[in-house]
C-alpha cells in the first residue's frame, strides 16, 4: 500500500481494514474490518497500520488533513487476535517476540508522529492492542455501550505495552492508569468519559459521523499549525516547563510566517471568515 495509492483513492479495501478518503472534506477514516471476530488484529494489520500512519507524514499525504478511526459493525477491536498471534507468540524465540513488539509499538509511534490529528470513534469492544489504538488517537468519541479494556495483564502480560504506561497516566491521571493496568478490567462509556479516556459520548447511531465531523471541523482549519500543535503536544512531555515555553515560542514563530496566519488577519479585518490551505 503506497502513499499515492491510500491517499488518492476515494476507497481502499485492504485485508484488515477500509480506508475512505472524502476528498471534498479532506478527511480519511479507517475502519478495522473484521466484524466477525470484533475486529481484532493480525500480524499483517500491525504492519499495514505502521505503513498507513507512517505514510501521512510524506507530502503526498498532504491532502488528507485530520483521520478517523474506528471499528465495523458495532465493535472498536478486541484485540490481538487469540489464534493468528497469541497462540504463534508462545511459540517464538525471543528475538522474534522483541521483533513483534517492537512492531506494535512502532504502530504508536506512527500515529504519534503523523501531523493530521486523530480522532477515534470507539463503540462496543475496545481491548488490549485496540484499546491502545484509541489511546494513541488525539482524542477519542465514545458510546455508553463501550467497553474498554487493558487487560495485558488478564493473559499474563505487563501493562507496560505499546507505550501504555507513558500514555494513559497522562490521559487519565497515575492512579486510574494503575488500577486498570494492574486490574484489566473495563471501563464503560460513562466511566471513560468521567475519567476524561473520552472527549464526549454519542449515541451509537451518531457515532461515526460526529467523529468525522469533528475531523472536517480540524480538516478546515490551518492544518500546519494543527500539526505543529500535535507535534508540541508530544515533545514538551519530555521539558520542563521554561523549555516548553522556549520551544513553543519558535514554534509560534515559525506559525507566524504562515499564509494562514496572514489569510485570518486579513479575513478578521474585513470581517470575513477566514480559509484555511495549510500554507
Amino acid at each position: 500500500m503506497s502513499a499515492t495509492e491510500e491517499t488518492s483513492a476515494s476507497q481502499h479495501v485492504a485485508k484488515n481494514f477500509l480506508w475512505q478518503c472524502d476528498q471534498a472534506s479532506h478527511v480519511a477514516t479507517l475502519t478495522l474490518h473484521r466484524p466477525e471476530r470484533k475486529n481484532p488484529l493480525t500480524f499483517a494489520a500491525y504492519r499495514e497500520l505502521q505503513t498507513v500512519f507512517s505514510a501521512l507524514a510524506n507530502p503526498a499525504s498532504a491532502d488528507v488533513r485530520a483521520v478517523v478511526i474506528t471499528g465495523a459493525a458495532g465493535n472498536f477491536c478486541s484485540g490481538g487476535d487469540v489464534h493468528e498471534i497469541i497462540g504463534p507468540l508462545t511459540q517464538m524465540p525471543m528475538p522474534e517476540l522483541r521483533d513483534f513488539t517492537r512492531l506494535t509499538g512502532a504502530v504508536v509511534k506512527a500515529m504519534r508522529a503523523c501531523p493530521q490529528p486523530i480522532i477515534a470513534a470507539v463503540d462496543g469492544v475496545c481491548a488490549g492492542a485496540g484499546a491502545m489504538l484509541a489511546l494513541a488517537a488525539d482524542m477519542r468519541l465514545g458510546t455508553a455501550r463501550s467497553r474498554t479494556a487493558f487487560l495485558f495483564s488478564r493473559v499474563g502480560l505487563a501493562g507496560s505495552d505499546m507505550g501504555a504506561c507513558a500514555l494513559l497516566p497522562r490521559v487519565i491521571g497515575q492512579g486510574r492508569a494503575s488500577e486498570l493496568l494492574y486490574t484489566g478490567r473495563s471501563m464503560d462509556g460513562q466511566e471513560a468519559e468521567r475519567w476524561g479516556f473520552f472527549n464526549r459520548l454519542c449515541e451509537p447511531e451518531q457515532l461515526l459521523a460526529a467523529a468525522q465531523g469533528l475531523a472536517a471541523e480540524l480538516a478546515a482549519g490551518p492544518s500546519f499549525a494543527h500539526a505543529m500543535t500535535k507535534q508540541m503536544l508530544h515533545r514538551e512531555w519530555n521539558m520542563s516547563l521554561d523549555a516548553a515555553i522556549d520551544a513553543e515560542a519558535d514554534a509560534q514563530a515559525i506559525c507566524m510566517q504562515t499564509q494562514d496566519f496572514h489569510r485570518a488577519y486579513h479575513a478578521f479585518v474585513t470581517k470575513e471568515k477566514p480559509r484555511f490551505c495549510g500554507d
